[in-house]
């Protein structure tokens, strides 16, 4: 047995004003796909991992042991553009960091609330 790495993220929207803004950010704001949808759900590709969305029930709205999820990309500053444009909250500017690993991790990232009032960090490996 080996795992092979993260298949998704699930979350859920209970109404169809949640849906509308989940399908408004993940893919026409921020350019994802759909890839497959069910009359309870649907799932949107990140690239290497899927966000599951479903529709079936409220979501509750509290940080637990996960705190974020985060997106990869090669423009930390775009993105955090695109959304702040677009009306969501950019709570942590882009910046860059060195995390203090061995061996030590550049980054440059930045983070938003999502329509779900998730966290959403866009992350660059530099």
């Amino acid at each position: 047995m080996a795992i092979k790495g993260i298949h998704h993220i699930s979350m859920k929207c209970g109404t169809e004003e949640e849906l509308a803004k989940v399908k408004e950010f993940y893919i026409d704001l921020l350019g994802m796909k759909i890839i497959r949808q069910w009359p309870e759900g649907l799932m949107i590709d990140t690239g290497n991992g899927c966000i599951e969305i479903f529709t079936n029930a409220p979501g509750e709205r509290q940080l637990g042991a996960i705190r974020h999820i985060a997106l990869l990309t090669d423009d930390v500053d775009g993105c955090a553009r695109k959304v702040k444009e677009a009306g969501y909250e950019v709570f942590i500017e882009p910046n860059d960091r060195v995390i203090k690993s061995v061996p030590e991790f550049p980054i440059r990232m930045a983070f938003c609330f999502g329509p779900l009032g998730e966290q959403v960090e866009f992350f660059c490996e530099r």
